[in-house]
């Protein structure tokens, strides 16, 4: 099983708000300011690009399986030095070819979505809120070069199999760079996981982990992740049912009935978060095009964010991961089950559907976590 990773809808990231860079709380040298891609290089530990093979061993290169994709680009599933699959995203920056019908993000841009990696994924390690719920972004690095030969295969594979929607990456040129951020395994996202799911016990779970962790980052973050559609959503099967995810929150350990499920959650290009008061965030203003899509509740949810917080995109409004528990209890409910029989579905139906009409009330994850009777 590898990670796929869908984009139910992709667009051009807007201009990012840089308020804060963690790692470069001092981002000079040589008493001026670092630029963007000293920056990048600086959050990645370079000094400038590194060729492929230097990023990716050759011998893993030739275990690389295109898994997913989306308009920023490609994801591969590989393994890493101790044998465990992991999922590399590939995206193109800074070059002047189109990619997939769009132009390709800047250094600056790519910025946020690193930082935003960096901190959700060290909340596993935090003493007084912590989570697991986040996908842990294990390695970093930009490299330069054409794509290899063996990743074009992959893609080829893929696109015989599945059909891709993208541009086959075959015509970057030698001085084209990349990002490469590298994953831990996440398992299937939750669109793809329709009809292969127990029952609606485990979409009780799957709301719960995503509620819990969303908790734990707006206490340690501010953290809005403004874009928690279903292909963000990562489901892995696990042996231990009982117990397996658990949480700090506000200094307290909890933990919750996994039903044999872990939820990790991806994708931060919209999300926004405070490191010590100072924010990054992404200003989707005059993006119309965000704002006019039609045909899914998904939709809706941006248009409700933008009238919620006045199109002010820095201020933290923790009711917008709320709206996005709204649509995610709504997907779980429509979702087929291998199980659908039984007074337990029955009921369990009976309270997720009192979850969804219930839910806008909360003003936080944190508060729904805390007085939903859902999760008690």
């Amino acid at each position: 099983m590898f990670v796929v990773i869908y984009c139910t809808f992709v667009y051009r990231i807007p201009l990012v708000h840089l308020y804060h860079t963690p790692i470069l709380k001092s981002a000079s040298q040589n008493g001026e300011d670092l630029s963007d891609a000293q920056k990048v290089y600086s959050e990645c530990g370079q000094q400038g690009p590194l060729s492929w093979e230097e990023s990716i061993l050759p011998h893993r290169l030739a275990r690389c399986l295109k898994v997913g994709e989306g308009t920023f680009g490609e994801v591969f599933s590989t393994t890493n030095a101790s044998g465990q699959t992991v999922a590399i995203k590939i995206i193109p920056v800074e070059g002047s070819k189109t990619v997939n019908g769009e132009p390709q993000k800047t250094f600056g841009e790519i910025l946020a979505e690193i930082i935003i990696s960096k901190e959700l994924s060290d909340l596993r390690n935090k003493t007084h809120n912590q989570t697991n719920g986040f996908i842990g972004l294990q390695d970093l690095h930009c490299v330069q070069g054409c794509y290899p030969p063996v990743m074009l295969q992959a893609w080829d594979a893929f696109d015989q199999c599945k059909g891709s929607e993208n541009d086959r990456p075959d015509f970057f040129e030698p001085q084209q760079l990349f990002l490469i951020l590298e994953f831990e395994f996440g398992g299937s996202d939750l669109e793809n996981c329709n009809g292969t799911l127990s029952s609606l016990s485990v979409a009780k779970s799957i709301l719960h982990q995503v509620t819990a962790a969303l908790a734990v980052a707006e206490q340690e973050l501010c953290f809005e992740h403004r874009d928690l559609h279903w292909g963000n959503v990562l489901v892995e099967t696990t042996k231990a049912k009982k117990g397996a995810a658990t949480f700090l929150l506000d200094g307290t350990n909890h933990s919750l009935d996994t039903k044999g499920v872990l939820v990790h959650i991806i994708d931060f290009s919209l999300s926004r978060l405070e490191i010590d008061g100072l924010t990054v965030s992404c200003d989707i203003s005059n993006e119309e095009e965000l704002f006019t899509g039609q045909g899914d509740y998904q939709f809706d949810i941006y248009r409700l964010m933008r009238q919620a917080n006045g199109n002010n995109w820095n201020a933290y409004r923790p009711h917008s991961n709320v709206m996005w528990l709204h649509y995610l209890s709504g997907k779980l409910q429509s979702m087929k089950y291998r199980g659908n029989g039984g007074r337990g579905n029955i009921q369990m139906r009976k309270m997720l559907t009192h979850f969804h009409d219930n839910v806008l009330q909360y003003t936080s994850a944190t508060d729904a976590l805390r007085s939903c009777p859902l999760f008690h």
